[in-house]
């Protein structure tokens, strides 16, 4: 079976890539290796997240499924009050996301490595940024958007990017199901960003 980014613990023989991003007025340089997402460079995907991700009054923000981390390090840029929490089950993209903090010098993110919102049980966010694992299956991803609400402050945001062609209209359908309102807020590339907003009377 071919070796998947959401594998715990990649096998492949390691290959170092430096990626230089620029995006949302700010430079990164980001490391990739085989065995993440995208190692060659920033999907379409990603990019079109980060530019529609409104992180105004934000205080913290999950990066569920970070990669090599570049989702969190832009937010952690744009909005320095907040914090920035990065999650992957992937142990070498971890890795890659902290050496990227340390690097692109932003003190307001961490990464912890678990499996989906294990790591982050009991806490609550304003905005969960999330470039699901589609490979994986629905069977995996609806799971992942059913749970986020759980996860989410009283008006809080949950956006997704899926490619148009791969089962976004079913994403954005099954979001209309889990959230007060769900809406495709940006498309391009051939991918579309959905959002899901939590009730801000916190209604049970």
């Amino acid at each position: 079976m071919a070796e998947h980014y959401f594998t715990e613990d990649p096998s492949s023989k390691r290959s170092i890539k430096e990626l230089t991003v620029d995006i949302r007025g700010f430079s990164f340089k980001l490391l990739t290796d085989r065995g993440v997402f995208s190692r060659g460079k920033l999907d379409r995907g990603t990019k079109l997240l980060i530019e529609a991700m409104n992180l105004e009054g934000v205080k913290r923000v999950l990066d569920l499924g970070c990669g090599y981390g570049p989702l969190g390090i832009v937010a952690a840029r744009i909005a320095p009050e907040a914090e920035i929490v990065m999650v992957d089950v992937n142990s070498r993209a971890c890795e890659l996301a902290i050496w990227n903090i340390k690097e692109n010098q932003v003190s307001n993110a961490k990464v912890i490595l678990g499996h989906g919102f294990e790591p982050v049980r009991g806490m609550k966010f304003d905005l969960i940024l999330c470039n699901p694992p589609i490979r994986a299956g629905k069977s995996v991803v609806f799971p992942l958007i059913t749970e986020a609400k759980e996860f989410l402050s009283p008006g809080g945001r949950l956006l997704v990017v899926a490619r148009t062609k791969q089962g976004s209209k079913s994403i954005l359908k099954h979001m209309a199901e889990v959230f007060d309102v769900a809406e495709e807020i940006e498309k391009g590339g051939g991918y579309r960003v959905m959002e899901g907003s939590a009730s801000i009377i916190g209604l049970p």
